[in-house]
């Protein structure tokens, strides 16, 4: 874990605290609240174009489903890619990186904002990073984070998913987000680095592959990410056999149906090969007395746990490749991670809490 505290770097706990679990993704940020809040928004941010825009949308920032709805008059940012925020690996354009971070500090601080805290509460936050997220990419979350609470600790997301549902050992967690899946095994212990795999294959991945796809079947066709997007999480699915997903594309100004059945299940099966990859790696580099233990505790978490089938096709290819297997998902997918974060939060003594440079 990673901790940072703002003011004196002194962190007291007491009754005047709010604590804050947060799943920061690619996709959607998440918060579980000390005070009983829950609440989801979308992790896309914009800013009026010129003064037009602001005239029309009175006022200087938006976010979630708002910034989604105005997007033509906005300069839009989806400020995190790979669960981690753009740029900040030192990578690409100083500028750009500059103005993701603002935009994820301004989603961050929109988040902190739903959880309606009081003007006197310090407010102690615990945010789900990518399970191998860099120094430089954790730093960056910080930053974010840093002016809006009083004190701030990363975790890893399939960690705190598993430290929510009390599954601490023996079991092998899946958390599967729009920018990266990551897999932890939990041995009763802190997970250490080789306890965690992150891979890109997740729900960004089934997108890029359906709008491909998409594409392939209906050339002219004009198809858009965002509607892929809105595709995949109505009709998600890995089963053999489904029902005809048919939607209306503008060919020419013209909505022609096109039968996306097979482009979608195929989107889909992309994420089972990589997961089952990574599970046999965890797997046979544990102690071989504990081994089936981890193959018959599987949790599948995150938004792509709601994909029909996952956990079956999952368990399937487990048994064909690792003789055996057993997989369960979580049930409340969206808030998993943060009610994990905020356990995480009620429970770590103070001396977790302290400054670390």
């Amino acid at each position: 874990m990673t901790q940072e505290a703002g003011g004196d770097g002194e962190v007291r706990k007491d009754h005047g605290v709010l604590y804050i679990g947060m799943d920061l993704g690619t996709s959607r940020t998440s918060i579980a609240c000390s005070n009983g809040v829950r609440e989801t928004v979308a992790s896309v941010v914009g800013y009026p174009k010129d003064v037009v825009a602001r005239k029309l949308l009175k006022k200087d920032l938006l976010v979630g489903q708002e910034a989604f709805d105005n997007r033509p008059a906005l300069d839009f940012y989806r400020p995190l890619a790979h669960g981690v925020i753009k740029g900040s690996d030192g990578k690409g354009d100083p500028a750009d990186a500059k103005r993701n971070l603002q935009a994820a500090r301004d989603l961050v601080r929109t988040a902190i904002g739903l959880a309606k805290p009081r003007k006197d509460e310090l407010i102690y936050c615990v945010i789900g990073a990518p399970a191998q997220a860099s120094i430089h990419n954790q730093r960056a979350i910080i930053e974010a984070a840093r002016e809006i609470v009083d004190s701030v600790m990363l975790c890893s997301e399939p960690f705190s998913v598993a430290y929510g549902l009390d599954r601490l050992t023996d079991v092998l967690v899946v958390d599967i987000g729009a920018g990266t899946t990551d897999l932890c095994r939990m041995r009763g212990t802190m997970p250490a680095a080789e306890d965690q795999l992150t891979n890109t294959f997740a729900g960004d991945h089934i997108d890029q592959t359906l709008l491909e796809l998409t594409k392939a079947k209906c050339p002219e066709g004009q198809v858009t990410p965002n509607m892929v997007r809105q595709w995949k999480e109505r009709w998600a699915s890995v089963r053999d056999t489904l029902e005809p997903i048919r939607v209306q594309i503008p060919v020419r100004g013209a909505p022609t149906e096109v039968d996306i059945t097979d482009a979608m299940r195929t989107a889909c099966r992309t994420l089972v090969g990589p997961i089952v990859d990574g599970l046999q790696e965890l797997i046979s580099t544990f102690d071989p007395e504990f081994q089936d233990r981890l193959k018959n505790n599987v949790l599948i978490g995150g938004g792509g746990s709601q994909i029909d089938g996952l956990g079956d096709v999952v368990e399937r290819e487990m048994r064909r490749r690792l003789g055996t297997g057993r997989v369960t998902t979580v049930e409340e997918p969206i808030y998993a991670g943060a009610n994990g974060a905020l356990k995480i939060a009620h429970d770590m003594p103070a001396e977790y809490w302290e400054r670390v440079r």
